[in-house]
């Protein structure tokens, strides 16, 4: 009897011990199978930092709607993840289902737009506050300015590729000789030396929209000294004003990025043209509406394959 119970305690003891080899060999499975969902769950969350691409930022300044979204709801096809959109409209406007038929312009539009008046320098704060917001999202790596007549004249992939195959800002730029632009109060904030003119649509790179947020130097000067002549639309066919001399014509739109990173000494990081196609061709027309101090806005007539490659 006393064998029989030996026998029977070491039966229960080699019993127990595969009960706790098997309870331990299960808790190390489940601890191996949390560490690798736990590593799984990191690789997903890193995954698409790691595959994202640089992005462009479309910037589009317009009154309202964007008549010709369905053109660039094509464009954007097929270019998801590189890029985003940002819309800067009258404010209280909403690009919401009932005002427009795209997607990609669904709630695009900035929190804080202004009213904007051609001419002043509440374009250039519009377009500033434009930078700011697409500046949120650290993949944009390329800033574009666009207006709402504005139409893609390639498909993405090649559009994409063109502006980031280079380092540099598309910004048309020149030396403004022409009097009158200048005005000498800007001095010595602002030397003639450093003023410059070209076209409002620029590509900037990302260092050069930091810049044109971060400056509280050269704006304040813009508000101030840098406004559209009182001139009538026409001017051609009326008389001037008796105190035109003593007015300056300055376009902020046509002078400040330019002349920033000229005074910030970055003229050798851009690429000395604008990336959007405008014709003065036709100011001289005979047809008032083909004249005055706006490039072409281009009719139905004109819109021919012929046109267009011609402007490629």
């Amino acid at each position: 009897m006393k064998r029989k119970a030996t026998q029977h305690q070491k039966s229960q003891y080699k019993w127990k011990r595969k009960l706790f080899a098997v309870i331990l060999l299960g808790f190390c499975f489940g601890t191996l199978v949390m560490m690798m969902q736990s590593q799984y769950s990191r690789i997903m969350m890193l995954g698409p930092r790691l595959i994202q691409k640089p992005k462009i930022a479309f910037l589009f300044i317009a009154r309202n709607r964007l008549p010709l979204e369905i053109v660039w709801d094509l464009f954007f096809r097929g270019g998801e993840n590189k890029f985003s959109i940002s819309v800067h409209s009258r404010p209280g406007f909403l690009f919401n289902k009932a005002t427009t038929r795209s997607v990609y312009f669904l709630n695009r539009q900035v929190n804080d737009s202004i009213q904007v008046d051609w001419g002043e320098a509440s374009m250039i704060e519009a377009e500033r506050r434009l930078l700011k917001h697409a500046l949120d999202d650290p993949y944009n790596e390329r800033f574009v300015f666009l207006s709402d007549s504005c139409i893609p004249l390639y498909n993405f992939s090649y559009t994409y590729d063109y502006i980031m195959s280079t380092s540099t800002s598309f910004v048309d730029s020149f030396a403004d000789t022409k009097e009158g632009r200048y005005n000498p109060k800007m001095d010595p904030v602002i030397p003639v030396h450093n003023w410059r003119k070209g076209s409002q649509w620029v590509v900037l790179t990302r260092k050069h929209a930091e810049v044109v947020v971060k400056d509280s130097t050269i704006f304040p000067r813009f508000q101030e000294y840098c406004k559209r002549r009182s001139l009538p639309e026409f001017w051609r066919d009326h008389p001037l004003p008796t105190d035109a001399s003593k007015e300056h014509n300055c376009i902020p739109d046509e002078h400040y990025v330019q002349t920033l990173l000229a005074q910030e000494g970055l003229e050798g990081e851009i690429t000395r043209r604008s990336l959007t196609h405008s014709s003065w061709d036709l100011s001289s027309s005979k047809d008032h509406e083909r004249r005055g101090w706006h490039p072409v806005t281009y009719k139905f007539s004109d819109a021919t394959p012929t046109l267009i490659q011609s402007i490629k």
